[in-house]
């Protein structure tokens, strides 16, 4: 038993522990923003990965805890709205996932506990990973070194691809520039080829494909961003129509259709957020738990996708596949 729980099961003398003590007997409200749109279908991945990790630990909806889903759609000016509205609502504690979403609730409250997941560049909202100080704390996403995996995986997948496209909003997801460089200064010239392209609206992501598609031996990065998220189904259309292989980070896309997808098992991640929860509400404050990272990856591929695009799956790939999707 660790020496906080202890002085909160008999009455310590320290005023945070003090305080949960007194407050475990009254139902407890939770907000959890999401960056995603509500109908998105890896936002209700999230939501029953969040609600089965609470359950685990004895958080039960009606008994002892009030859990409110909000969902700000992949749009920033949304999100910066709802992050003001959840942090003014005054919760016990705010659930959070996405960069962006976070880093609007920072700037929203100092004071109310955040705990985050499917963030990718958590550097400016914490002191340091190991401490981060203050209100926020939480489960990483992504690191850089995984664009140099996409860019692996895809050309294993399509061994004609020469040069990539990674798409991003700079409002969105604006930490992707940066990943690069450090990649670039880590990894050398794994990124030749590479180029990272800004898209702020449909007409800009649908212009940015289009020209991209006019040279050959193209291949697209499709990275974590609310926005690409969300519009995921016009880039998957664009991709089969200009025959451009893409690689998606979330499974749920590969089910829809999309060629291959790589990266962090989000239903785990955010089932271990919970466990955080559970130490917050019960005394432990966030800036004393360390942010960590995914422990779990997985690799999904389409099958009718690749054949649609003329490609074989090499058998090393396959065979280290998570899921492959007839």
């Amino acid at each position: 038993m660790r020496r906080r729980e202890f002085i909160t099961l008999v009455g310590g003398a320290a005023a945070w522990p003090l305080a949960a003590h007194a407050q475990q007997g009254r139902m407890r409200r939770i907000v959890f923003l999401h960056a995603l749109a509500r109908n998105d279908p890896e936002a209700q991945v999230r939501i029953a990965a969040f609600q089965q990790g609470l359950a685990a630990l004895g958080w039960t909806e009606k008994r002892n805890i009030e859990v409110e889903h909000r969902f700000a759609g992949g749009d920033f000016a949304q999100v910066q709205a709802e992050a003001a509205q959840v942090a003014s609502s005054a919760p016990d504690l705010i659930a959070a996932s996405g960069t962006v979403v976070v880093a609007a609730l920072k700037q929203a409250t100092r004071t109310i506990p955040i705990v985050f997941c499917m963030v990718n560049d958590p550097v400016d909202l914490v002191a340091s990973l190991a401490r981060p100080g203050g209100n926020i704390t939480g489960f990483k996403f992504i690191d850089f070194p995984l664009i140099g995996k996409w860019m692996q995986m895809l050309k294993e997948i399509a061994p004609g691809v020469r040069r990539m496209m990674l798409l991003f909003n700079p409002q969105t997801a604006p930490f992707y520039p940066s990943f690069l460089r450090e990649l670039g200064e880590s990894a050398g010239s794994v990124v030749a080829g590479l180029s990272a392209t800004s898209v702020r609206d449909v007409a800009e992501l649908e212009a940015a494909i289009t020209a991209f598609a006019r040279e050959p031996a193209g291949g697209i990065i499709a990275a974590p961003d609310p926005f690409i998220n969300t519009h995921r189904g016009l880039i998957m259309a664009l991709s089969e129509h200009h025959r451009l292989p893409a690689i998606y980070s979330y499974r749920q896309f590969v089910t829809e259709g999309a060629l291959v997808s790589y990266g962090p098992d989000t239903a785990d991640i955010v089932r271990r957020s919970a466990s955080y929860v559970d130490r917050i509400l019960k005394g432990e404050k966030p800036g004393e738990l360390p942010v960590q990272s995914p422990t779990k990856y997985e690799l999904v591929i389409n099958l009718k996708t690749a054949r649609a695009l003329g490609l074989t799956i090499p058998p090393t790939l396959y065979a280290l596949a998570d899921e492959v999707i007839e």
